[in-house]
């Protein structure tokens, strides 16, 4: 008599084992389903308009396309254009002055302050609440009401300085003079910038342990080994994601500058921003407008990457001290 072997064990091993196969990859294309939306409003949102800004540089685009489709190559003729026109080279310079200056006063004069209101006192949350006015007003009412103040002939800031003698009685031409005019743009911006730097390093000092600092009092460290020891390093990832912030936000700035000097006198505070908006709305010659947007984009590109390598970095020295 002869005996069949049954298969249907071999059969739900590999059944077994197919199931098993198959589950990492249900797995997987659940997780691409969950970030699928958020891939499509950033292709469809941030990468569409970035490419087709990149052709836009290469081609001869003007209101005329508009109405008949045609864009014609232009090879690398904007790119020469705008490179070699001693306005690009200004605004790039200004932009440079501008931003390094805006952040610099921002950081150091709102992480004094989040210092300061680190310890509580009466009044603090109420002082505290009125410095964030200048962050909550929109850009162009903050500029517009900084340009009646700075006004030379009307203006509060000359009035004031003038009734207690540090200015002539003709005043300071804060907007008007090519010399004074971006300074004058930094300060108000530093102005504007001041409260989320405040707020934002504030709340990183709120999360140091107090008991660093009665051990490095306990030790007799004076209050300022004490804030370079630690407070700065415990602050470092806050205060890179502040100055990353304000780097970005900073650095394509535009209506403050229109509001204020509409990038005069004599082109003195001409940025980036406002060459991107003189080329393509004033001009109208959308290909170099696309031109400096996209030096805009690399400028910025280029320090993301930076702050990720740094992250990267010192994340990789916080897992070799664990």
């Amino acid at each position: 008599m002869t005996t069949v072997t049954s298969p249907a064990p071999a059969a739900g091993a590999a059944a077994t084992k197919s199931a098993a196969g198959r589950a990492p990859l249900r797995r997987g294309l659940m997780r691409w389903l969950f970030v699928a939306p958020a891939l499509a409003y950033m292709a469809l949102f941030f990468g569409y308009p970035l490419v087709r800004n990149v052709v836009m540089s290469f081609q001869h685009y003007t209101p005329k396309t508009y109405f008949t489709g045609e864009a014609p190559f232009n090879g690398l003729d904007n790119w020469r254009a705008v490179l070699a026109d001693e306005l690009f080279t200004d605004a790039l310079w200004h932009t440079a002055l501008f931003t390094v200056g805006s952040l610099l006063g921002q950081f150091t004069v709102g992480l004094a302050l989040a210092v300061f209101f680190s310890r509580r006192f009466r009044l603090s949350g109420f002082v505290r609440a009125i410095l964030l006015l200048p962050w909550l007003v929109p850009m162009v009412v903050s500029a517009v009401v900084w340009r009646r103040i700075l006004d030379q002939d009307h203006g509060m800031l000359n009035t004031a300085l003038h009734a207690v003698g540090l200015v002539p009685q003709d005043g300071v031409p804060w907007l008007s003079s090519p010399s004074v005019a971006l300074l004058s743009a930094v300060l108000v911006n530093i102005w504007i910038g001041i409260p989320f730097n405040m707020v934002i390093l504030y709340g990183g000092l709120q999360e140091i342990p107090r008991d660093l600092y009665e051990a490095a009092s306990l030790d007799g460290s004076g209050p300022w080994r004490t804030f370079r020891s630690i407070t700065l390093p415990m602050l470092r990832p806050v205060i890179t994601v502040v100055l990353v912030l304000g780097f970005m936000s900073t650095v394509k700035i535009l209506d403050l500058i229109l509001a204020l000097t509409s990038g005069g006198p004599a082109d003195s505070t001409q940025t980036l921003g406002t060459v991107t908006y003189q080329l393509s709305f004033l001009q109208l010659d959308f290909g170099q407008g696309a031109v400096v947007g996209n030096v805009l984009i690399l400028i910025s590109a280029v320090f993301a990457v930076l702050y990720l390598r740094a992250n990267r970095a010192d994340f990789g020295k916080g897992s070799d001290r664990r």
